[in-house]
């Protein structure tokens, strides 16, 4: 049985002021960090424009409680 994926994409030019975005990888491992330590199945990765957050969809409404409380949605 295949688990279901959602994608979730934040361009760079809506990231807060508080990421530095001249280091894309650092951003995409701390958002991934977080959603690690609240037991969300994620992984991030920098895009040439944007972060990609890959995680199961039955963890995403637990994904959108973190990455609002990180000012990224």
């Amino acid at each position: 049985m295949n688990m279901a994926t959602t994608t979730i994409r934040i361009d760079y030019a809506m990231l807060p002021d508080h990421f530095d975005r001249s280091r894309p990888n650092a951003i995409a491992e701390a958002i991934e960090t977080t959603l690690r330590q609240d037991g969300i199945k994620a992984e991030a990765s920098d895009i040439f424009s944007h972060i990609k957050i890959e995680l199961p969809t039955s963890q995403l409404a637990a994904a959108s409680t973190v990455l609002a409380e990180l000012q990224l949605i």
